[in-house]
């Protein structure tokens, strides 16, 4: 049982989880999943609703190719795998106009294009049609995380100065009746609602990851 244990969360397949976060995240290093994140991170709320639909495809998705890699002909591959996202796709979908139809109608076709994301197809292709199943759940948990994690702080300083909210709930006070900040002239940053922000935004967090960590600049 140990041994079982140990070689479900070896250092490799630790890494897996862990890498995304930092030294290979998808978005900051290997620049992947970037319209989404321009597109869905004006309220924290559609961030967090989007990494999770994000996480779930790529987790499910990864399982599923990894399951029935030895299965899938060669010449058909992408299309198989862009049937399965597609169908994963649609439950998410379905999923969140049944629970949260709020979020739904302000995710708009995003949720929809979540089948055309680099990151999903390129983990899909470059590690589950070529490694076990529990590996591919972690690649793709990783993976999600580390998409989520971009998405969240982006969309935490464009909420937060943009809208003096989080998650909708107000910290700088209230806007209308000019009360805490606005009371002394605070006025919301306009820029930080729109996508041109998002870039800025994302520019700062490489910029800061890559000075804590010198070897990305090395790499790169």
């Amino acid at each position: 049982m140990s041994e079982t244990k140990e070689a479900l969360f070896s250092k490799k397949n630790k890494k897996l989880i862990s890498d995304p976060l930092n030294l290979n995240n998808p978005v900051t290093i290997q620049v992947l999943g970037i319209c989404s994140a321009l597109a869905v991170t004006v309220q924290m709320d559609n961030a967090f609703v989007m990494s999770i639909a994000v996480m779930f495809v790529l987790i499910l998705g990864n399982l599923i190719v990894s399951l029935m890699r030895n299965m899938i002909p060669t010449k058909i591959k992408i299309i198989v795998q862009l049937v399965i996202v597609a169908a994963l796709v649609i439950i998410v979908d379905q999923v969140l106009k049944a629970f949260v139809y709020d979020v739904s109608k302000s995710l708009s076709v995003f949720v929809g294009l979540i089948i055309t994301n680099c990151i999903i197809m390129g983990r899909l292709e470059a590690y589950a049609l070529g490694n076990k199943p529990w590996g591919s759940v972690l690649d793709g948990l990783g993976n999600g995380l580390g998409y989520g994690l971009i998405l969240m702080v982006v969309a935490f300083f464009k909420e937060l100065f943009g809208s003096g909210s989080v998650f909708g709930f107000p910290v700088f006070g209230d806007s209308i009746e000019k009360t805490g900040l606005y009371s002394i002239g605070y006025e919301d940053n306009g820029l930080m609602l729109l996508p041109p922000s998002s870039l800025i935004l994302v520019a700062l967090y490489i910029w800061v990851q890559k000075s804590k960590t010198p070897s990305l600049i090395e790499e790169n």
